[in-house]
């Protein structure tokens, strides 16, 4: 318990100081987006290749998810990406010929 106007404004003094860094931590969240679909960064796009390699491969999706790396329903997504990009192509080859 505080018992003199010293004790109290040290520790004043202290909460401003807390509140001056937890108001700056505040900031650094508002600007994050923490869940739905990301943009395809790096990280996106290395981890689509990953996919795209191995379903080349021969591995089917449940092989895939089964290494643990990619849920069920991120294999399925990138599954229709790829089959998106394939029809592009060959939509794009056919036109050309």
């Amino acid at each position: 318990m505080i018992t003199t106007l010293e004790e109290a404004l040290k520790r004043i003094a202290e909460l401003e100081d807390e509140n001056v860094k937890l108001k700056a931590e505040l900031e650094s969240y508002r600007g994050r987006k923490f869940a739905g679909r990301q943009k395809h960064d790096a990280i996106w796009r290395e981890s689509y290749n990953d996919f795209v390699i191995k379903f080349e491969g021969g591995m089917t999706i449940m092989e895939i998810v089964a290494e643990g790396r990619i849920s069920r329903r991120t294999a399925y997504r990138y599954k229709a990406y790829y089959d998106e990009l394939c029809k592009l192509k060959n939509r794009r080859e056919s036109g050309a010929e």
